[in-house]
């Protein structure tokens, strides 16, 4: 791509006014890493203050929160009556919705932190009365709904933060050993299983968040620069694609026709066409993105690390209008400049790289994409405050 399709795509991306309406926002004692679920009248999220919340969706009132012992940095699941959610503790937990009650508690063999940049811990996904998730602990567990009991258990070559996708008896789920791994839902044992290529700069390729999966095809980024596409039945590789210089951390978004999905330290965000992986449209930003996309309407929306969301048209990829927290607002001067360039001397990987990451972090950045209900966004930020905004009306037309 010449430098001239470049700087326009620049332009296109230079924040426009926002016309999506905020309707409450909700403060926590800790950060939210990942993605709210909405059930009914009720919001349920995790925060980094170790607690889980439910408030009521319209208001962004609290009914009620359940402490565990450590970060909550997963999307709960819910099922029937119970929410269950995984947290930094080693504990997964399920809980009555409507109170908050524990029905029961699972205990994995612990939980770690891979890195700085390991903001997630699998989120558990319920198929058929059974919670699949992965653990720090390397391995990927089936447990019974009901009970809390393990059914199984499968051991990878790393820690599995990556959340998993259940789909016609199998979980599709990658770890960060650099494998990509399909088990039989009942048993757990493997189907098929994949290695990543790997980079000089990081050999394992770790694979940090979930796959997308449809009928044909997996779709997931990994740590050594790459995005694979899979055959879903096989898992023999369909098409892959170098973004060099920049892990591929969210998971894909894809209408069957394109993905949609951004990168990390490249600060970009393509559509590729889903049969070739050819570039459709690439859109220039200033910052991450670990946050999975969505549509509303005819708008793909997606959050990024310096605290906006972006509306985009999948068509083009021109930015249609922007959300930006407040936190971003206040703190934006820290880490840019007057026209919207990292400042030359804001280092994020020098010898100060912790606190550079802490500067970041404090622009309210989105970490998980947003949850849509009935044309409102619910999302959190690292900031640690839960946003429900009216989606624009253009968007949901």
């Amino acid at each position: 791509m010449n430098k001239r399709v470049l700087l326009f795509l620049f332009f296109l991306a230079w924040p426009t006014p926002t016309r999506a309406q905020l309707r409450w926002q909700l403060s926590t004692g800790g950060g939210i890493h990942g993605a709210p679920a909405v059930t009914g009248s009720a919001v349920y999220f995790g925060s980094d203050d170790k607690n889980l919340y439910a408030v009521d969706k319209k208001t962004g009132k609290q009914i009620w929160k359940f402490a565990t012992a450590g970060p909550i940095r997963s999307t709960p699941a819910v099922t029937g009556n119970k929410i269950i959610v995984n947290s930094a503790d080693g504990s997964v937990y399920a809980l009555d919705k409507q109170k908050g009650k524990l029905q029961w508690a699972f205990k994995t063999g612990g939980e770690l932190t891979y890195d700085l940049w390991d903001y997630y811990l699998s989120s558990p996904v319920v198929n058929e009365g059974i919670v699949y998730l992965g653990s720090g602990d390397s391995s990927v567990y089936a447990i019974d709904s009901e009970s809390g009991k393990m059914v199984w258990r499968f051991q990878t070559g790393g820690v599995v933060h990556a959340s998993p996708v259940v789909q016609n008896g199998r979980v599709f789920i990658g770890s960060y050993d650099g494998h990509f791994y399909t088990l039989d839902a009942r048993t757990g044992k493997v189907v098929w299983k994949f290695k990543t290529i790997g980079d000089p700069s990081f050999p394992k390729g770790e694979i940090q968040r979930a796959a997308y999966v449809d009928q044909e095809r997996v779709i997931f980024g990994s740590r050594d620069f790459f995005i694979y596409t899979l055959d879903a039945e096989s898992g023999e590789v369909i098409w892959k694609m170098k973004e060099k210089g920049s892990w591929v951390i969210a998971t894909p978004l894809s209408d069957r026709k394109s993905i949609f999905v951004g990168t990390s330290d490249t600060h970009q965000f393509y559509s590729l066409d889903v049969k070739t992986g050819q570039v459709n449209w690439v859109l220039p930003l200033n910052m991450r993105v670990y946050a999975t996309a969505l549509f509303v309407g005819n708008s793909l929306v997606f959050g990024c690390f310096n605290g906006k969301i972006y509306f985009v048209d999948p068509g083009t990829g021109k930015v249609n209008s922007t959300f930006q927290t407040e936190q971003s607002k206040r703190n934006y001067s820290q880490v840019y400049d007057a026209t919207d360039h990292i400042r030359k001397d804001f280092d994020m990987y020098g010898d100060n790289y912790i606190n550079a990451e802490k500067q970041i972090l404090s622009l309210g950045s989105i970490l998980s994409g947003p949850t849509l209900d009935n044309g409102t966004l619910y999302f959190g930020d690292a900031a640690g405050h839960l946003y429900a905004l009216k989606a624009d009306p253009a968007a949901i037309d």
